[in-house]
């Protein structure tokens, strides 16, 4: 009879990879992949799990593994810039920001437990000091204050202000969003199709009054072809397109 081993929970395949990395005290930028390997499919094999879902992670990352390490077998590619191409190296990046992510977790993880000890209190100001008022003097305030100064002044802030417009956006104008839907012109062109029957594309975008109108009207048209609501024709190119309803 077999003693039942508790294996140690790993919160994806990546974890499982660095886990094994650290265990083997592996350099991460030169992994041996095929012992690598070997200990990532003996742990696979141990692996009890009912959700599929989670296994398929862990099997996939097996066949990534598989595919390297046949690829490590065979001669080494040569990229454009006459470099030789590592298998590996995607796998090393894509640990190498995983485990920056999880480092990142733990630093957030320290600073949750650090504030939850740090407590914090009501402010208790008593009701005096919050309705007192420093008394102001008025005619120490004002001093030697004249109606002269105060003109002066008065114009030194206008200025600035008048400093502060720009000379050039000042005189734009506002730019108004036009709200234009594909179902309201599908609704427009429609109802135009069932009036008319027969008319000119040409005539029917004449009617729309803005650029943003004329290409939802275009969107409409196509899409009326599409189910067959409407159906076009040209005699030569270049000629006006005529659009037939069939409602």
């Amino acid at each position: 009879m077999g003693i039942p081993v508790k294996l140690q929970v790993f919160e994806g395949p990546l974890d499982l990879l660095l886990h094994l990395i650290d265990k083997n005290k592996i350099d991460i930028y030169d992994i041996p992949i095929v012992e690598i390997t070997n200990q990532y499919m003996e742990y696979i094999r141990a692996m009890e799990k009912e959700d599929l879902n989670v296994m398929s992670e862990f099997l996939l990352m097996a066949a990534t593994l598989l595919d390297i390490k046949c690829r490590m077998l065979l001669p080494k590619e040569v990229n454009e810039e006459g470099e030789e191409e590592d298998p590996r190296q995607e796998l090393v990046e894509q640990l190498l920001e995983y485990k920056m992510y999880k480092y990142m977790s733990y630093e957030l993880k320290d600073r949750q437990v650090d504030g939850e000890m740090v407590l914090y209190k009501d402010p208790t100001i008593p009701e005096e000091v919050l309705e007192y008022v420093e008394p102001v003097d008025m005619d120490a305030l004002l001093g030697d204050l004249t109606l002269l100064k105060l003109n002066r002044i008065f114009k030194d802030v206008m200025r600035r202000q008048i400093d502060k417009i720009d000379p050039v956006r000042s005189t734009f104008g506002k730019i108004e969003k036009e709200e234009v839907t594909l179902p309201e012109k599908l609704d427009y062109v429609t109802d135009y199709a069932r009036i008319h029957k027969k008319f000119s594309f040409r005539e029917l975008l004449e009617k729309q009054c803005s650029k943003v109108q004329l290409i939802v009207t275009f969107l409409a048209v196509l899409e009326l072809m599409k189910v067959g609501t409407v159906f076009i024709e040209q005699e030569q190119q270049f000629d006006d397109i005529i659009i037939t309803s069939v409602l």
